[in-house]
């Protein structure tokens, strides 16, 4: 293995699922490896391209998103370090319905079907590692979909901040801007915007700066999510 490769198998072996692949199979993996890094902005997958395999964020932020026939645009998920997408991508050639952007400088790897194919049947744990993670998606989407579909907006925003929350302190750090988390829920900004200031006015929320959030009153937020 070249350098490069060396350090594509150090990187991997540290992060979930991949650290269920002994080195030989590292090796093996990492040149179906390839690194991209993407400016805040750039456009990393466009919706109808055919990945060819699955991405591992390792730095930085990328936006999963629909553009509706209108143009408005609904995001799906953000993925975050350490964080895949396109997963569905190892069984099946189908070309993508998201499209895939960078919120912040970030370095994503590109890792090739085939290679991902090869590992899978090589390590067991491994292919059941990757279809649990999977499932976790279909799971995620369908909690996205009752959000937006039976939940109003009052029940959208409690159930974001309550997930959200720190489990011992109630605070809510903001992951991204409030347009990008009205999208996630499926509101206008303008939408979102009034429900914050209406939960802050009842006096379940103290805001705390632009991007932090203090739940005081986080049981009755519990039962309006609910």
């Amino acid at each position: 293995m070249n350098t490069i490769q060396v350090q594509t198998v150090q990187i991997l072996a540290r992060i979930e699922p991949f650290d269920r692949l002994d080195t030989a199979a590292l090796g093996r993996l990492a040149h179906g490896v390839r690194s991209l890094r993407a400016s805040r902005g750039e456009m990393l997958m466009h919706r109808g391209t055919e990945p060819g395999g699955m991405y591992l964020v390792l730095e930085g932020e990328i936006k999963l998103f629909l553009i509706s026939s209108a143009g408005a645009e609904k995001v799906v998920r953000l993925a975050g370090p350490a964080d895949t997408f396109c997963e569905e991508n190892i069984f099946s050639d189908s070309c993508q319905s998201l499209a895939a952007q960078a919120t912040r400088n970030s370095i994503v790897l590109h890792i090739q079907r085939g290679a991902l194919q090869a590992a899978m049947a090589a390590q067991p744990a491994f292919a059941m590692a990757l279809m649990a993670r999977l499932s976790e998606r279909m799971r995620e989407l369908v909690d996205g979909m009752e959000q937006c579909t039976q939940r109003s907006s009052t029940q959208r925003v409690a159930h974001y901040l309550v997930q959200h929350a720190d489990s011992d302190d109630g605070d809510v750090h903001l992951p991204c801007d409030k347009q990008t988390i009205a999208s996630q829920l499926n509101l206008t900004p303008e939408t979102f915007s009034r429900v914050l200031n209406r939960l802050r006015r009842d006096g379940f929320i103290v805001p705390r700066g632009r991007r932090a959030i203090t739940l005081t009153n986080r049981l009755q937020l519990e039962r309006i999510a609910a």
